[in-house]
């Protein structure tokens, strides 16, 4: 006999967010997973942005920071998250599926966004793990090309199976119908693994050290130059810690959303 099919997971309503339906669920891998939500009429939102995203736990809303990794034009709210089994949210969150309900706050923000970065020629998006969530957002949003002659993704994960959306990635989301013609030419991708083999391995620093962060088809100086160069950081502190000190001493000023400068982390998810 089939197991009864549980009923969807309903939120009483909220003054402070929105009620939300999941609209689909992918599962990676037994530690990550993507989901989207449908997008309020009134939700705008920057590409790079994070939201509160949650669930009513034992009467409360149980809410966690989540970067936005759909582009700012979409028509639905995605994001990435690990799964941690004995994590307050994400032990529930992985469990949701199509048709359940979620908390979306209402006022998304955010440095990783475009408009906290001075002009430059390449941009640099460098992540590990879940990092990668709002450099999704800004590789699938046609302004991004417009600013910068290059996008460069460097995403840095322990196992193979950690690399999402590494198939769309490959192909420069050449079915996209907004970013397909632009990411073909404009956009690179360079994965690496720390703890299976790979055709790169090691951490980010590596790919810096070998030379392949600059490698053709990359055009540009073989290092990075704050002339030209812009970057966004995302993923672990240590990662992030460790590449803002090494960006502010070779001439790299850090960017805010009220004063753009040449490299910009998220802060809300340092510390």
């Amino acid at each position: 006999m089939n197991a009864p099919a549980r009923l969807p997971i309903v939120q009483p309503p909220h003054a402070a967010f929105e009620t939300v339906k999941v609209l689909w669920v992918r599962h990676w891998n037994e530690h990550l997973f993507s989901l989207a939500v449908e997008r309020p009429q009134s939700f705008r939102f920057r590409s790079g942005e994070f939201v509160m995203l949650g669930m009513e736990v034992e009467g409360k809303p149980l809410m966690r920071a989540y970067s936005i990794a759909s582009p700012a034009w979409a028509e639905e709210v995605e994001f990435l998250s690990i799964k941690v089994e004995d994590g307050p949210l994400t032990s529930r969150l992985q469990s949701v599926g199509e048709g359940d309900e979620l908390y979306l706050g209402r006022k998304p923000t955010g440095t990783l966004v475009t408009d906290a970065l001075r002009p430059g020629k390449r941009l640099f998006l460098l992540s590990t793990g879940t990092g990668l969530a709002p450099f999704l957002s800004l590789v699938r949003d046609p302004d991004t090309y417009e600013r910068f002659e290059q996008v460069i993704v460097v995403h840095s994960v322990r196992r193979v199976s950690d690399l999402a959306f590494r198939e769309e990635l490959t192909a420069s989301f050449a079915e996209d119908p907004l970013v397909g013609e632009q990411a073909a030419e404009q956009l690179h991708y360079l994965a690496t693994c720390t703890r299976e083999p790979f055709e790169n391995q090691g951490r980010i620093q590596a790919l810096i050290e070998n030379g392949k962060m600059f490698a053709d088809p990359i055009k540009g100086p073989p290092q990075f130059d704050p002339a030209e160069d812009r970057i966004m950081l995302c993923g672990s502190t240590a990662m992030i810690n460790d590449f803002a000190k090494h960006f502010e001493s070779i001439g790299f000023e850090e960017g805010s959303n009220a004063r753009p400068a040449d490299f910009v982390i998220e802060r809300a998810f340092v510390g």
